[in-house]
């Protein structure tokens, strides 16, 4: 080791920290910062979603890319920055009518007989 010039073991420690710190914290940031801009850009008319104030309501327009006009109860409608949107809790999809194929019903719809529901009797004893 010499005394006066540079030593690479002084630095692993901070560059070990660094790469630590990264894989931690800044790439799942990064990460989840790209899929909430994909959940915004993908916003659309019918689309129910959450405001980051709390709000729940149905986007009733896409007034730009910033912009979305927002129902949150019957004929109330509020402007709402879209980068404000925390979540969309569901979305409506577009079918075209080439696709839509019956289905079997699911066991929820499904017609289940009706069990035979017999009245019981109630005895009273006079003493």
């Amino acid at each position: 080791m010499s005394q006066g010039g540079f030593d690479i073991m002084s630095f692993l420690p901070l560059i070990m920290i660094f790469v630590i710190f990264y894989f931690l914290l800044i790439r799942p940031q990064q990460k989840k910062m790209k899929e909430h801009q994909a959940m915004l850009a993908a916003v659309r008319r019918g689309d129910k979603v959450v405001t980051s104030g709390g709000l729940i309501g149905t986007v009733s327009k896409v007034n730009s890319d910033t912009e979305v006009l927002v129902e949150i109860a019957e004929n109330v409608k509020v402007r709402v920055v879209k980068a404000m949107i925390s979540e969309v809790l569901s979305k409506i999809e577009a079918v075209n009518s080439d696709e839509i194929k019956p289905t079997e019903p699911k066991a929820a719809e499904k017609k289940v007989p009706a069990k035979k529901v017999t009245k019981a009797k109630t005895v009273v004893k006079k003493d």
